[in-house]
């Protein structure tokens, strides 16, 4: 493709000028307006600056994608919900022999998780477990979350629905979900077993530390530990002041209906439960029915409410006591400053006659797991992936046999219009003839039928996979390096596919703006309650180049057509 006029390749650059800019630092002081709007603020400067038309923008948007992408979410927040990330965090310590042997296991369930589950999910739900780990083990939490980070990047190429990029290539190439698995498992296994020794032999005299007696009374994680934090598999939402101030107002008016006695401290509790959504104080348009709406709402049923994180005139009215979540039995319990508990039962285990189902519970979670397993023997087969994984995620909906808007909620839709801006973007990028021009220049010294290409593809994926980030790389060099690699065979093609998919994922492990999955555990980390640790990017950066460098070239020499 030649460059188009010069007025078109103007103005489209500075619209992918502007999308990079704003993909890469969506807080630049400029237009701090973040990712998805600068995603698609290039999508629609793209169709104003007519370097593509509006036919050609939407027919851009892949639908495919994006069907794969809600789904694989859906299942997920499921899964968080029928409490699999739980038993992943509680695994991470069970019968644990010291230090270096949970750094191998971060690594293992890390990997594994992210295959099936996408990495980015497996961050957010497994780095609070981590933290924990350190703080038993008396060491600092670096080495943990280095391990959880990378192995998730590593474990998450295996499969199309590890990462986002991969979800790109398996639509674009054709590659079935055998195909893909069984061309990359080999390398991911590898890769994180050589990714393990890395971790042990950069911090060996730092893991080899005894712990204290004091730190040795907890030797593993409760399961009180892993529920005491529920994430969002698919989005971490924070409430805004506004909503903050509509939570006071609504907690100040709630403490003037009545005043608990001491007699009847579990019918209040219930009260309470009742009154507050679950939407994990996501509160928008929840509110517009008042106070009286609020109470009647069906949504508590899926509310936890934790004393710490109710506002100040809560505490206040209510200082003597809190609601505890207890993990053992999965009830509720008031506790007074006494030490007194009086059980609250979850509502969500009642029958109109007041009798607990645990047995239900346990049934639900089956049912989760079946589906989640049947979507997995699915992709295996061969059905196509993106309504596989749309029908699991509706028969998960069905199965919970309530409204789904509150799991529909936790769903990241800011990632999806990312994706429709990103689409519409790169699709006008390739219309100026830029990227077809350089890719000219390199496509003789980059074809990977001798070493010498293979290594210069290699090297121009991972740059470009850090400056521009993956996706991007992926909608950009994907269709040219299978076609140059089509000229030489059919195998050398998938071959092509599934080298893209490997350098791309690995090369998030090179900085620690390289990939999501590591914003995720960084940001994590930092925010946690109690034993927060800021992992810096010179920290992140001496292990990762080295581990990438390694794992990449060692993935390389495994990966067939």
């Amino acid at each position: 493709m030649v460059l188009a006029p010069t007025e078109k390749v103007v103005l489209g650059s500075i619209a992918f000028a502007l999308f990079w800019v704003l993909a890469v630092f969506p807080a630049v002081p400029f237009l701090p307006i973040g990712r998805t709007s600068g995603s698609l603020l290039g999508a629609t400067l793209m169709v104003i600056f007519r370097v593509t038309t509006p036919d050609q923008a939407y027919a851009a948007i892949d639908l495919s994608i994006l069907g794969l992408l809600f789904g694989t979410m859906v299942v997920s927040i499921y899964l968080e919900q029928a409490d699999m990330f739980k038993y992943l965090g509680v695994l991470l310590s069970w019968k644990s022999k010291g230090a270096k042997d949970l750094i191998c296991r971060i690594c293992l369930v890390s990997a594994i998780s992210s295959a099936l589950f996408t990495n980015d999910t497996s961050c957010v739900v497994l780095t609070e477990f981590v933290l924990k780990i350190a703080r038993q083990n008396n060491v600092p939490p670096h080495p943990f979350l280095l391990a959880l980070a990378s192995s998730a990047n590593i474990g998450s190429s295996a499969t199309p629905i590890g990462n986002p990029q991969n979800l790109v290539i398996a639509i674009q190439s054709s590659l079935s979900f055998r195909e893909f698995l069984f061309g990359l498992l080999p390398a991911m296994l590898v890769g994180v077993l050589v990714n393990a020794l890395i971790l042990l032999c950069m911090y060996w005299r730092l893991l080899s530390v005894k712990k204290d007696e004091g730190t040795a009374l907890d030797e593993v994680i409760s399961e009180e530990d892993a529920t005491s934090h529920r994430f969002s598999p698919a989005a971490m939402s924070h409430p805004t002041a506004q909503n903050s101030q509509e939570l006071n107002t609504m907690l100040e008016t709630m403490n003037t209906w009545s005043s608990p006695s001491s007699n009847g401290s579990t019918n209040y509790a219930e009260t309470l439960r009742n009154r507050i959504s679950s939407k994990q104080w996501n509160f928008q348009g929840n509110l517009r029915g008042g106070i009286e709406s609020t109470r009647n709402s069906n949504a508590s049923k899926e509310g936890v409410v934790a004393g710490d994180d109710i506002s100040q005139p809560w505490e206040e009215e209510f200082r003597s006591r809190r609601i505890s979540r207890s993990a053992l039995n999965d009830s509720d319990e008031m506790v007074n400053d006494e030490g007194g508990a009086l059980p609250v039962q979850p509502l969500e285990e009642k029958e109109e006659g007041g009798l607990t189902k645990p047995w239900k519970r346990l049934l639900w979670k089956i049912c989760v797991y079946l589906v989640t397993l049947g979507m997995l023997i699915a992709f295996l087969v061969g059905l196509n992936m993106s309504w596989t994984a749309l029908t699991a995620a509706l028969a998960l909906m069905v199965l919970d046999f309530k409204d789904s808007q509150p799991c529909l909620q936790k769903v990241s839709y800011p990632l999806l219009i990312f994706f429709v801006g990103m689409f519409i973007t790169v699709d006008g990028f390739n219309r100026t003839g830029i990227p077809s021009t350089l890719w000219n220049i390199t496509e003789p010294h980059a074809r990977i039928n001798h070493v010498g290409g293979i290594i210069v593809l290699t090297l121009v994926i991972l740059v470009l996979s850090n400056v521009a980030s993956n996706v991007p790389t992926v909608l950009l060099l994907g269709g040219r390096v299978a076609a140059s690699a089509a000229v030489i065979s059919q195998g050398q093609e998938k071959r092509a596919w599934l080298i893209l998919a490997w350098v791309s994922t690995i090369a998030g492990n090179l900085s620690l703006l390289g990939s999501a999955a590591n914003l995720i555990v960084c940001e994590q980390a930092r925010r946690a309650q109690f034993f927060g640790y800021n992992l810096s990017f010179w920290s992140h950066l001496m292990f990762g180049v080295p581990s990438t460098l390694i794992v990449t070239a060692i993935g390389l020499l495994l990966i067939r057509g």
